[in-house]
């Protein structure tokens, strides 16, 4: 796994091997672009010091390192190291590498395992980490893409220190390319813009921007000089990292909603945009959006939901990528749309209540006589037809008797809801005046 680091000599046994692995730091010092882990006040080079080390759990993307970093660690910390891949192992192979550990712990060496990717693991087979986490036989560093409180047990969660890494910036895969270029003797074939565009196409991802670095130099003729179009062809276009099950799923799609719920339809664009080009379902997204209409516009604007919806179903009409434009125009209408959550608040204090006193019956003048002892019981006794009563109004009670009156929606002086608010207050005061007579 990629990261920034100080070169290694090149020597001729490094010939052959991809750019990525040759430029491996050697040591923990040597690794940049996680300094908040590995600097000089790095959580990392902390525990280092105190000489003493608990089990983690490296979370971050693809490309920041955290492979090295774990092997690193167990050679700065006189740890043997053991690695395995969730993808690839079982139980059997679990088993085994334990027995090892015991039998270097009895020997008086401890193991620091390795375990890429291990929230593949299902749940029984990460409690089976438990017992010689807690007995000192194994420190363990798992690593994972994911989001640890999501996919990986409290129980083991509870027993390790969790460590994010970054994407790595555009100043630090810079440095990357530096690197590389002085490894290899000669400069990237590349323009002031197709450099900056090689940057951008890593995402974040030390080891992508060496990839590229490598399939820049093999296309390139004596004397070529690739420009931004070039490379493109070149390379062809990496797609962005997006798993749509998973946390790029879940982040990109709160950034939209919070965009939209922000009003700033140019942030909202951008992160539709992101979502849609990474290859997410559009219908998805049209989903979202009719949720963010009754979410975060409600009333302010009853519009936002004919027009998210209408967005939805012109793009399950005209498919992709004609489609995309209307939810691009309903994300842009729910951005500058007047914003409230009034009838979203007015819905779950009214659901508290209703969990809250849901066996209380409603007040009997409002209920329904169809049989002769209901009558002779007082139902429907009193009830005041509205459209009889001078400005369609009676002002009754409707609520249950022992409940009271409550108040669950207030809306606020915005957009259509200040009428709405004018109407409430109107028959506020009719009701006021027509209980007193």
């Amino acid at each position: 796994m990629a990261d920034l680091f100080e070169p290694n000599e090149p020597t001729s046994a490094s010939a052959g091997r991809p750019l990525a692995d040759r430029l491996r730091p050697t040591r923990l010092a040597d690794v940049v672009g996680q300094e908040h882990l590995t600097g000089e006040d790095g959580a990392l080079t902390r525990m280092i010091r105190s000489g003493s080390l608990g089990s983690l759990i490296f979370w971050g993307p693809p490309g920041t390192g955290k492979t090295t970093v774990a092997r690193l660690l167990a050679g700065e910390t006189d740890l043997a190291f053991e690695q395995i891949s969730a993808i690839f192992s079982g139980v059997a192979d679990l088993k085994k590498v334990f027995e090892a550990a015991r039998l270097r712990r009895s020997k008086g060496r401890q193991t620091l395992l390795f375990v890429d990717e291990i929230h593949r693991f299902n749940r029984a087979q990460q409690d089976s980490f438990l017992p010689v986490m807690e007995d000192g036989t194994v420190i363990l560093v798992g690593a994972t893409t994911e989001n640890p409180s999501f996919e990986l047990n409290a129980a083991l969660l509870s027993r390790a220190r969790v460590l994010t890494f970054h994407s790595l910036d555009t100043d630090s895969l810079g440095k990357l390319l530096q690197r590389a270029e002085e490894t290899e003797g000669k400069s990237l074939p590349l323009d002031k813009e197709a450099r900056a565009v090689l940057l951008r196409m890593a995402d974040g991802d030390g080891r992508a921007v060496l990839t590229l670095a490598e399939e820049v130099w093999r296309a390139a003729g004596e004397d070529e000089i690739f420009d931004a179009e070039g490379l493109q062809r070149v390379v062809q276009r990496r797609a962005p990292i997006y798993d749509k099950s998973q946390d790029g799923h879940y982040n990109l799609i709160s950034a939209l909603h919070k965009s939209v719920r922000g009003s700033d339809p140019d942030a909202a664009l951008y992160y539709l945009s992101r979502m849609l080009d990474a290859g997410e379902d559009p219908l998805y997204l049209g989903r979202r959006l009719v949720r963010m209409a009754v979410e975060d516009i409600g009333l302010a604007d009853p519009q936002a939901l004919v027009i998210a919806n209408a967005a939805k179903d012109a793009y399950d009409y005209l498919g992709s990528p004609e489609g995309e434009l209307a939810l691009a125009q309903a994300c842009i209408y729910l951005a500058t749309a007047p914003k409230s959550n009034a009838a979203y608040t007015a819905y779950n204090a009214a659901m508290r209540a209703a969990r809250e006193h849901g066996s209380l019956l409603p007040p009997r003048h409002i209920l329904n006589a169809p049989t002769k002892l209901m009558k002779q019981e007082g139902y429907g006794s009193g009830y005041a037809y509205d459209h009889d009563e001078p400005d369609a109004f009676s002002g009754q009670d409707y609520f249950p008797e022992e409940l009271g009156r409550r108040q669950f929606y207030d809306p606020p002086e915005r957009g259509f809801e200040r009428e709405i608010r004018k109407r409430l207050d109107y028959w506020k005061k009719l009701r006021q005046e027509r209980q007193r007579g």
